[in-house]
Formats: C-alpha cells, structure tokens, sequence
C-alpha cells in the first residue's frame, strides 16, 4: 500500500491513519473497523473483548519495570461524521476515504476526513504495537456511535476495566487541554399531515455555500443555518403568495449545523417566487459573517411533485421552522466565554405525510436540557406535533484537583516550552458517560488541532500530530 504521508512523522500513527480511512466506518457501520481492530490484537497477542455493539477493547500488559505503575485508559471513538458535498460521487458504506496533503494539513476529497476521531484510534494502535517502549498497562477502548449520541459508550460492560484515569483523544486543538463537558439529548418534532394532489407551479429552492461545522463547538461562531435560514425565506413568500411546502430536505446529521437545505414549493407564480426569494436572500447575505460568504440561493423551476400540504400545514411547518430558537441561548455565568445553553435544528427531513425536524440541545446543566424537552413541548402543542426525547447523555464537571491534567501540562511545557490551557468546552465527550461508569475517575480529553469537523473541509494539522505525539512519549512513561 503506497501512503499518502509516506516521509512524515510520527510514521507509524500516520500509517494506521491511512489504513483505517480505508475502512467506511460512519456511525451503526462500525463492524469493518471492529474487524480490524480484533485482528491487529489477535495478531500480537494482545487480550481483546468485542461486544454486541462493535465496541473493541484491547489490553496490553505494562513495559519491563512498570508492572506496578497504575493502568492506563486511553480512549477514542472508531465512527465518524459522514458528510459530503452534493456534487461529490462517494459511497460512505463501501469507498474508502479519498486522501491528500495540502501543505500541512491533511484533507479528503469532497468528504469529512473522519480525523474526529480516526486520529485517536491511529494513535492506540501505535501504542500498543510499542511506539512508545516505556509505559504502564494499557487498556485502550474503541468506542462506536458516539456521532448519533454516544450509544457504544453507554453500551458498554465497564466492569472490564481496571483503570482509574483516563486520556481521552476526541479534543481538537493542540495546546487545549479540556477539562469539563457539556451533556445533551436529541429531540425529533414530527408534523403529521394529509397530503393533497399537487396544484400549481413547482420551484426548487436550494440552498448552499455555508459553513456549517460542529454544533457544539461552532455553535457560538456565528455560523448559519441552512434549515433556520430556508424557514425565513418561506415565511417571507408565505407572507406574500400562497404556499404549499411539497417537500423539504436540510442537514444530514443532528450534531452538524446544517450547510444546505432544499425545498420543493407549489406557487401560482414560480417566476414571481423566485423574485421575492432572491431578493430575500440578498438581505439575508448582508448579514452573514465572513465563513458563510459563499452562500448561494439558487431558485429553478421543476416537474411537479406528487403531493404537497395544504397551506394551513405549511404555515404550522414554516411556524416551526421560525419559531424554534436556535444557537446559543444561554452563556455561562461562572466560565467567561463558554456556552451554557444551545439548541441547534440539524435535520429537516420529508417522509409522506410526514415532516420532521431533529434538533440537538446542549448544556452542562441537568434543569437545562429539562426545561429544552419541556419547551420544544410546548411548541410543537401549539403546532400540532408529535416529539420524541432520545439519545440524552450526561456531562462531565470540572475536577479542581487532576493529578493526571498536571502531569499532562507539565509534559506539554517540558515539549514544547509553552504553557497549555485548561478549558471546559460545550461540546458533548464520551468522558460523561464513562466517568458516570467509573465514579472517581481522572480525566482529561486531548488531541491534535483539526479544523471544520463535521464537514467536507475538514483538516488534520499534521504538524500538531507531530508534537501531540512527543508529548504522549514525555508523559506516558512517567505515569
């Protein structure tokens, strides 16, 4: 196999990178990865457990010399965002990732990369082939599903597992070392309706361009929304014409803020549609921020869809669409700059007689997402729809005393002569649900920088893959 990275560094991370990007493992497909995983212990020996969910752990005993140091728990989760731009022909269930350097930035032609979290499991396999020759046990554990609402983690028998602290690899910025986490539920609103034969003139509208990213960590970046975004446009033509929303598609995955959404419309007058939706569309493109400059409306006249609403449907759907807040909604009052509260719309999706919205709340208080269940409650009451609460995780508080974050940041300045930085991040880890397993347990989450998870521009910087990993070799065997 010839490698993408072939003379850069750490070669052995990298390598396993490659191999493992050529396995689809988007989230429930995680059973090719897993078969990998089995047979790279089988192959070193190495005591390994799989369970129904295609978790995977695998154990490695201690180096000569550290029999008697403490067990060390690495963890990273084996699924990623499967996330392609719309002119882009790619299989996510079979074709392998399509991979290139750009200076110092590894990419994925036209999809997400999967470094979030393909880098993690890159990195335990390294170590458990030896890379880093002086260490305690290790028990790394490949987690799966943890991009639809860390079920694998949830899943899982910890009983298994002796450790008592814990180097999770799902971070994003080299130099951030997280120490706290958000929790989060998902919630789907689903508008029932009669369909009616379809009447009048049929305009796709299509929107495109944005940014888009993680809805935790992106959520205060000012980025649009593609779903919120067709909501205001079809309020405005609901305004001036009769409407009957046909059919409506925005967003993939709920934890993604959405880039595109498209919508099919019964109108008298396509062409008088078209008019007041671009114009619409142009004060909405004074208003967006720099990322989300390649925001384009595009208005084409179509062949008529079977169905459509009627317009008292429509309006309770564009009332949806309007009315559900979205971002951020609340600041913490104890950390400056994190977000306490946030609600995203990820998903609008068209089944017949069925319209459904997906959206994902965030926050590191318990009465919060409580009082989101209870509001996206009485909001689809009021509009005549059924929810569904699922996929709820919990947070991770922040722990004043660390042993293991102070060993971290002192291998971090030994490296790099530069002082790391504690956060707590919005943003929902797997570090919740294990801890809530393992009560007691020392944490921290770190990683190389990446940019644009989620999204087809996702970049790992491999230049931080680099020192991330003399900072594992510095720390590791001093545990």
């Amino acid at each position: 196999m010839k490698y993408v990275m072939e003379n850069r560094e750490p070669a052995a991370v990298l390598r396993y990178f490659e191999q493992i990007s050529a396995i689809p493992r988007g989230s429930y497909n995680e059973a090719g990865i897993a078969d990998f995983l089995v047979a790279f212990a089988q192959a070193r020996g190495l005591e390994w457990h799989r369970d129904q969910t295609n978790n995977v752990l695998i154990k490695a005993p201690a180096s000569a010399g550290m029999e008697t140091h403490v067990p060390l728990l690495l963890q990273g989760h084996t699924d990623m965002v499967c996330e392609k731009n719309r002119d882009v022909e790619h299989d996510f269930l079979r074709d392998p990732l399509s991979l290139y350097v750009e200076g110092s930035f590894l990419r994925a032609r036209g999809t997400t990369l999967g470094a979030d979290d393909g880098i993690a499991v890159a990195m335990m396999l390294a170590l458990l082939d030896g890379e880093i020759p002086r260490h305690p046990a290790y028990e790394c554990l490949f987690t799966t599903a943890e991009e639809v609402g860390l079920d694998g983690a949830h899943a899982f028998d910890y009983s298994r597992i002796a450790a008592r602290r814990l180097i999770n690899m799902d971070s994003e910025e080299l130099g951030v070392v997280t120490a706290g986490c958000a929790g989060g539920l998902r919630s789907d609103l689903t508008l029932e309706y009669r369909p009616e034969p379809f009447a009048g003139e049929c305009l796709h509208v299509q929107i495109k361009g944005l940014m888009g990213g993680h809805s935790g960590e992106n959520i205060n970046s000012g980025r649009a929304n593609a779903n919120k975004l067709m909501g205001r446009l079809l309020a405005a033509l609901e305004r001036d014409m009769e409407l009957h929303l046909a059919r409506m598609e925005g967003g993939s995955k709920d934890n993604a803020i959405p880039r595109e959404c498209e919508a099919w419309l019964a109108v008298p007058d396509a062409g008088a549609a078209a008019e007041l939706l671009t114009g619409e569309a142009a004060r909405i493109a004074q208003e967006l921020g720099a990322d989300d400059r390649r925001f384009e409306l595009i208005c084409e006249d179509c062949e008529p869809q079977a169905c459509m609403m009627s317009a008292g449907d429509t309006r309770r759907a564009v009332a949806l669409l309007v009315c559900a807040a979205n971002g951020v909604l609340e600041m913490s009052r104890d950390v400056a700059g994190l977000v306490e509260y946030s609600r995203s719309l990820g998903v609008v999706r068209s089944e017949e007689g069925k319209l459904t919205l997906v959206f994902s709340s965030r926050s590191s208080i318990e009465a919060r997402l409580d009082a989101s269940v209870r509001e996206l409650d009485l909001l689809a009451g009021l509009c005549g729809c059924v929810t569904r609460h699922h996929s709820r995780y919990p947070g991770w508080s922040y722990a004043a005393c660390s042993e293991l974050r102070e060993a971290y940041l002192a291998a971090y300045r030994r490296v790099t002569g530069d002082d790391a930085r504690v956060n707590v991040i919005h943003a929902g880890l797997e570090c919740g649900v294990i801890g809530s397993h393992l009560p007691g347990l020392d944490m921290i989450s770190v990683g190389p920088t990446m940019h644009n998870i989620h999204s087809p521009d996702e970049a790992l910087d491999l230049d931080s893959v680099a020192v991330f990993w003399r900072v594992l070799g510095d720390l590791i065997p001093r545990l």
